[in-house]
């Protein structure tokens, strides 16, 4: 299977809501960084990548998009391995990104409930945005100069910039499918998100008591 969408969108950009659509719209699943948890052997994939030695064919077998990291800091390189894929960047206002990255994926870097192998991959990713942003201005600056980067470098006929509130319509547009009748999902709110990575540290913790 070849991939039919590339999500160039950073995290806290709806981009599990999007996963969710993509879903719906092809039937297939959509790659995400949620899928790294359920499948920990493709982190040692993630690492090679990283490292120059990608094996994509492997990394997506049997998914027809992949939206948010780490898909998406490779962005540049999925669009040559599968040029007729749709990129899509997923956006919203700078401001208020920073401050949903504040309260969600910042506050929880030092989380102990991932592993270390994890931990590892993380670090060895391309960095689209500042590892470690204490900074506002650094922050949004960084948001931003990707956002300028994407629209520059994909050809107009492969991209749609897209915004959670667009729903639907944009992207069955962009793709030639129906609209489907069922509401847009909208999901991992800032509370469900440290929810999620409180539920996964207490069952690494679990794990490693009753392993």
């Amino acid at each position: 299977m070849t991939l039919k969408v590339i999500g160039a969108g950073l995290p806290r950009t709806a981009t599990m809501s999007l996963q969710l659509a993509l879903q719906h719209l092809f039937g297939q699943p959509c790659y995400h960084m949620s899928t790294v948890f359920g499948n920990p052997q493709h982190i040692k994939l993630w690492r090679e990548a990283a490292a120059g030695k990608p094996d994509w064919n492997n990394l997506f077998s049997g998914y027809a998009a992949a939206v948010d990291y780490p898909a998406a800091c490779f962005w540049r390189s999925l669009m040559s391995v599968y040029p007729d894929a749709l990129v899509i960047l997923s956006t919203r206002d700078a401001e208020q990104w920073w401050e949903s990255c504040c309260e969600t994926v910042y506050r929880l870097r030092g989380n102990t409930g991932v592993s270390e192998e994890w931990k590892k991959m993380m670090k060895e990713l391309p960095s689209l945005i500042p590892r470690d942003v204490t900074e506002r201005e650094e922050a949004i600056e960084s948001f931003k100069r990707h956002q300028a980067e994407v629209i520059a470098e994909v050809p107009a006929q492969r991209l749609l910039v897209w915004r959670a509130e667009d729903g639907w319509e944009p992207l069955c547009r962009a793709l030639n499918l129906p609209v489907p009748s069922i509401p847009f999902p909208r999901v991992n709110s800032r509370r469900v998100f440290r929810f999620r990575w409180w539920m996964i540290s207490v069952m690494r913790k679990l794990g490693r008591l009753f392993g």
